[in-house]
C-alpha cells in the first residue's frame, strides 16, 4: 500500500455526476487547487449495502464541510451510468438520492490503481495489458489535499468497515488549524481543545499544562 501524505495527489480527468443529475466529461480536483481542501474518498461499489450508509453520512455533513470550505468527492469504480441510476433511487430503496456532491466514475480503475486502493489480484500479461481472476473494486480509501494538492492525510478501510464522518471533519479541523496557526495538534485534539506549540519550549509547557 503507498503511503501519498506528503505527495501530489494524482491527478485525473474523468467522467463524473454532479448535483445528483448532471454529467460531466472532464471532472478534476484540480479545480479545487488554491482554493479549497478537498476530501477525496473511495467506495467499493454502487447498490451496495455499507457504501450507501457512508454516502449518505457525508451528504448530511456536507454543510459542515462547506463552512470549512473543503468539498467532498466520492469515487468508485462503476459507471457514471450506474451512478446517475443509484442517485435516483431513495434512501429506504437502499439509494444515494439527494447526494449532491460529485461522484466520480472510475471506470478504467486507474484512479484506483494510481491511489493505490484497487482491491483484487490482478497482473500484467505478456502483452502487458492487465488481467484479473476477480472483481476489481476500490477499498475504502479517504483522502484529505491540501490547497496546493498535496495529501496530507490518508486512510483505508476494508470493504466491510465503514468510516467515521467526523473523523474526516476532525481531521479537516486539525490540519486548517495547524496551517494557519503554526502549532501542532496531538492525540485526540478537537476544536474546543488547546493545541500544541511547535517548538521544545512550547511542548514542554503544555506537557506539564496537562
Amino acid at each position: 500500500m503507498a503511503v501519498l501524505v506528503g505527495k501530489k495527489a494524482p491527478h485525473f480527468k474523468e467522467k463524473a455526476v454532479l448535483n445528483g443529475v448532471e454529467f460531466v466529461d472532464d471532472f478534476s480536483l484540480d479545480q479545487y487547487l488554491g482554493k479549497k481542501h478537498v476530501v477525496f474518498f473511495f467506495y467499493p461499489k454502487d447498490f451496495t449495502f455499507v457504501c450507501p450508509t457512508e454516502l449518505h453520512a457525508f451528504q448530511e455533513n456536507l454543510t459542515k464541510f462547506e463552512a470549512r470550505n473543503c468539498a467532498v468527492v466520492a469515487c468508485s469504480t462503476d459507471t457514471e451510468q450506474s451512478h446517475w441510476g443509484w442517485l435516483q433511487m431513495g434512501k429506504n430503496e437502499g439509494g444515494i438520492k439527494g447526494v449532491t456532491y460529485p461522484i466520480v466514475a472510475d471506470t478504467n480503475k486507474t484512479i484506483a490503481k494510481n491511489y493505490d486502493v484497487l482491491a483484487g489480484d490482478y497482473y500484467y500479461d505478456e502483452n502487458d495489458e492487465l488481467q484479473a481472476d476477480n472483481e476489481l473494486v476500490s477499498y475504502r480509501g479517504l483522502f484529505l489535499i491540501d490547497k496546493e494538492g498535496i495529501v496530507r492525510h490518508q486512510v483505508v478501510n476494508d470493504d466491510p468497515l465503514g468510516r467515521n464522518v467526523e473523523e474526516a471533519l476532525r481531521m479537516v479541523d486539525a490540519l486548517q488549524f495547524t496551517e494557519e496557526n503554526g502549532v501542532v495538534c496531538p492525540a485526540n485534539w478537537t476544536k474546543d481543545k488547546e493545541a500544541m506549540p511547535d517548538t521544545h519550549e512550547g511542548v514542554a509547557k503544555y506537557l506539564k499544562k496537562h
